[in-house]
């Protein structure tokens, strides 16, 4: 090999090695030429030069690909562990600028809502305008990059009339003085979902290579945009399971205390639990005071100063029409109607912040259901021991018509009831009008049960056979006590005392015969009894004379018939001699100290205002009536 070949390749090999300038590599020809070197010579260090150039552009190209595919690599490395979509998205944006070598490189990303594409990220800007900038499909470069799904390149991009120029774009492009652009989409799916660029403040044309890197880093912003919004509906699906299954341990909770506050209730009333009793359990259930009204309003069990205004009324109502508990907010108190077959038993009202959860208002609704089957349970057994004390009274008012009437069988159907019909009793019978027949009913057994009495109905009226000595207290007693239970007027007449099972037919005709006396004189809500109407009861009342005589003169009959004396004929001399017992002496043809002791065992029998004008026409009239008799 020729010397001088060798020290030309060495210096060729030298420049390589440090990676001169393309322009040092005509050195070496030009010395050769300036120094006479033979033709052969110079063609050889051409030939030379040319080579090592080539090798030149083989190494720096290598050099390149080593760069973009460590480049790659790393955005691949960015993907694996990707923790936030905007840190990768600026990483590759970054790496599209240095590589390319580019003044600025930014993304913008599709706006399915708004029909265009806006800026994501940027690298090397420093316009605002150029920032916030939004381009519609086929608008300006990255426009058409969005709408063809093709990359697009420009050295030149105001003097490039293939690309639809608007005045938005253009200003923020001149702005942000680019002058080359060379953008490429983002696609997922066959879809564009952005676009990724790299731009210059200068004339540049771009090779195909630097197309094929920046589209290699914009399948993989694609790539890390479809796993940050995979990531983000995985999370969101994750929180949405997570919430599902808080909701459904929740619900699981909830019916399972549900169930369990269920059970409870049920089992009070299977094992014949009163009022009193379920209250309480549901108090302790939901944790508030509770207090059940009847239809009416009135308090059956706790205590509810407020629970008749209108807003609780309202929610009653409401209750009552949804089958919902619903919320009184001034009172505090969560309402529940008590019905069954569309009719309203009563309310049962929980004392509580709004904070009852749904739960416990289910809860709620169930204790009115509980409740509602007690009530009907009791009224059940109350209606069926309101008939059989009913029957009992009826029989007792029929007795007196029957030729030989059982009494023992009656006394014991009434011992059975608690009732005594060897003791005093009275008859009271009341009438309402435009009441509810029902409720009036319901109302007179409830008392008479409670007296240990009886009750029923007859001819339209409500008859109640109860204890006691003295029947005008007890007939207003039962106006009372039926007045408060249906809010209507009552009136009632009264006859007794009387004893056995064959008294109640004579003092009910008595009671009646007041009662029609009341309604005649318009006492609507009164009530009274024979004394207290006197002959005016008898007149009015269509009352029977016998019944008359009896309550007026009965003690003084009674007395004569025991002793044989003659006081009533004593009382009819002293009252036919107009007080004067010197005449009245001289009828009886006895002592005037006679006539005086029988008047004082009279007033003893009668009272002392035996004689009040009042009184005294009464015991005139009845004596009249005797004697006819």
């Amino acid at each position: 090999m020729d010397s001088s070949v060798a020290v030309d390749d060495i210096v060729f090999l030298s420049l390589l090695a440090r990676d001169a300038p393309a322009v040092e590599y005509d050195e070496p020809v030009r010395f050769a030429r300036q120094a006479g070197a033979s033709p052969e010579r110079i063609a050889a260090l051409e030939q030379a030069r040319a080579l090592a150039l080539r090798v030149r552009t083989t190494i720096r190209d290598q050099r390149r690909r080593e760069n973009e595919l460590a480049a790659l690599f790393e955005t691949a490395g960015d993907l694996a562990g990707l923790r936030d979509l905007d840190d990768v998205l600026r990483a590759i944006v970054l790496r599209a600028r240095k590589l390319l070598g580019t003044d600025v490189a930014y993304l913008s990303l599709h706006d399915e809502k708004a029909g265009d594409t806006y800026m994501r990220v940027t690298a090397g800007s420093v316009s605002a305008e150029f920032q916030r900038v939004r381009l519609g499909m086929g608008e300006g470069l990255g426009g058409l990059v969005a709408q063809t799904a093709s990359p697009y390149a420009t050295a030149d991009y105001f003097n490039d009339d293939r690309f639809r120029h608007t005045r938005p774009i253009d200003s923020a492009v001149h702005d942000e003085g680019l002058v080359a652009i060379l953008g490429v989409p983002l696609l997922a799916g066959g879809e564009v979902i952005g676009v990724l660029f790299a731009s210059d403040r200068k004339v540049r044309p771009y090779t195909r290579d630097e197309v094929a890197l920046l589209s290699s880093l914009a399948t993989h912003a694609a790539i890390a945009i479809e796993s940050a919004n995979q990531l983000a509906e995985t999370k969101a699906a994750l929180a949405e399971l997570a919430e599902a299954s808080r909701v459904i341990r929740e619900h699981s909770v909830a019916v399972e205390r549900a169930a369990e506050a269920h059970e409870a209730l049920t089992s009070l009333l299977l094992r014949g639990a009163g009022l009193c009793e379920l209250a309480d359990s549901v108090s302790e259930i939901l944790g508030g005071a509770v207090c059940l009204l009847d239809a009416q309003g009135q308090v059956l069990q706790g205590s509810a100063a407020d629970a008749n205004t209108p807003e609780v009324q309202a929610a009653v109502v409401e209750s009552e029409r949804t089958g919902k508990a619903v919320f009184a907010a001034r009172q505090h108190l969560w309402i529940a109607a008590v019905q069954a077959g569309g009719e309203r038993l009563g309310t049962l009202a929980v004392r509580a912040d709004a904070s009852l959860d749904p739960s416990d208002q289910r809860i709620l609704e169930r204790a009115a259901m509980v409740t509602a089957l007690r009530l009907l349970t009791e009224r059940s057994v109350r209606d069926a021991e309101y008939q059989v004390r009913g029957e009992l009274l009826t029989d007792l008012l029929d007795a007196a018509d029957r030729p030989d009437p059982d009494s023992a069988a009656l006394r014991e159907r009434a011992r059975r009831l608690n009732a005594d019909l060897d003791a005093a009793h009275v008859i009271v019978v009341a009438r309402a009008e435009d009441a509810d027949r029902r409720r009036l009913t319901s109302a007179a057994a409830h008392l008479a049960a409670t007296k240990h009495g009886l009750a029923g109905e007859r001819a339209g009226t409500i008859v109640l056979l109860l204890p006691g000595t003295d029947p005008t207290a007890i007939a207003r007693d039962v106006v009372h006590q039926l007045h408060a239970a249906i809010q209507r007027p009552v009136t009632a007449g009264a006859a007794g005392p009387g004893h056995g099972p064959l008294k109640p037919a004579q003092l009910f005709a008595e009671a009646e015969h007041c009662l029609s006396a009341l309604l005649a004189l318009g006492r609507i809500g009164d009530a009274a009894s024979a004394a207290d109407l006197g002959y005016v009861g008898l007149l009015l009342g269509g009352g029977q004379v016998p019944g008359f005589v009896e309550s007026t003169l009965g003690p003084v009959i009674d007395y004569d018939a025991r002793r044989s004396t003659d006081l009533l004929r004593t009382l009819e001399a002293y009252f036919a001699c107009g007080g004067n017992l010197m005449r009245a002496k001289d009828i009886l043809h006895v002592h005037v100290n006679t006539v005086t002791q029988r008047l004082d065992r009279i007033a003893k029998l009668l009272g002392p205002e035996w004689q009040s004008p009042d009184r005294a026409l009464e015991l005139q009239l009845a004596l009249r009536l005797h004697r006819l008799r």
